[in-house]
């Protein structure tokens, strides 16, 4: 079978398995939605650049550890995303004199949402969730995409991605009460 055949599933095995000949497999099928869903969140084309490149690295690491909980997009856009707030951290420090120090710089209004995902009670709400409403809560509220294009991320049908919804909204309500 040749790597372009395979699953997202499978080729992450065998990355994980060494196959480095299936990370070109996943880049190619996976760069061009990423550096779009990127760029939305930040205009610097050479930031962007360089996140989708962090991210592959990253996923050519990870593959072993990847636990195929959710769709290998998701989790690809996970990895995307943290980088993405590193770079956003990392400019901002950068911008700062030194004789400000570390607090003196307000984050954007999107760096404090990204960082209450990742760490903040939503993060905790969210981890309570079970994998497959957390993957659609992360790709149509936090990502913005439309219940067809959470669907054609995640392979499932839009009627899936509606239900879960409903019942990912119930649940983190519960947990955040």
């Amino acid at each position: 079978m040749s790597a372009e055949s395979r699953s997202d599933d499978q080729l992450l095995a065998a990355l994980g398995k060494g196959d480095r000949d299936t990370l070109t497999v996943l880049y190619r099928r996976h760069a061009p939605w990423l550096l779009l869903r990127l760029s939305q969140r930040c205009g610097d084309e050479g930031v962007v650049d360089e996140v989708v490149q962090d991210t592959f690295v990253a996923v050519w690491r990870g593959a072993g550890r990847y636990r195929g909980d959710g769709s290998v997009p998701a989790w690809i856009w996970g990895i995307a995303i943290r980088r993405l707030i590193d770079q956003f951290r990392a400019r901002r420090l950068a911008t700062v004199p030194l004789s400000e120090g570390m607090g003196a710089a307000e984050p954007s209004a999107e760096e404090k949402v990204l960082l209450g995902v990742e760490h903040g009670d939503l993060a905790a709400a969210l981890r309570q969730i079970s994998p497959e409403l957390r993957a659609v809560v992360r790709a149509t509220i936090l990502d913005g995409l439309t219940t067809r294009e959470a669907a054609r991320l995640l392979g499932i049908p839009v009627g899936t991605v509606k239900t879960r919804l409903v019942r990912a909204r119930a649940a983190l309500r519960e947990e955040l009460v």
